[in-house]
């Protein structure tokens, strides 16, 4: 299971994507969730289950950073981790 694998189920995004190029698309996405469809972006961090509170507290003392790069930077590494512990768990393949 590959991060634009993952990601590609909650946003419409390209399959060929450096990781740089992937971090600008999710930062584009989130910014305009933020404007035009709040209820979506809780759904969406919900569902990945990034931590509301570590946001949270991230988004009230960060500066200097945008809240869109704050929240899109939260949801790849959550959905980062959840690969490193999926290859963690999952069986070997001999």
């Amino acid at each position: 299971m590959s991060l634009i694998s993952i990601i590609s189920k909650d946003f419409d995004i390209p399959d060929q994507l450096s990781e740089s190029q992937l971090r600008a698309a999710m930062v584009d996405a989130f910014a305009y969730l933020i404007d035009n469809d709040f209820p979506k972006l809780i759904q969406i961090l919900y569902k990945a289950d990034v931590d509301q509170y570590k946001l949270k507290e991230l988004l009230e003392t960060v500066e200097g950073v945008s809240s869109a790069e704050i929240i899109a930077d939260n949801y790849i590494a959550r959905q980062k981790a959840k690969i490193e512990t999926w290859k963690k768990y999952s069986p070997k393949k001999d």
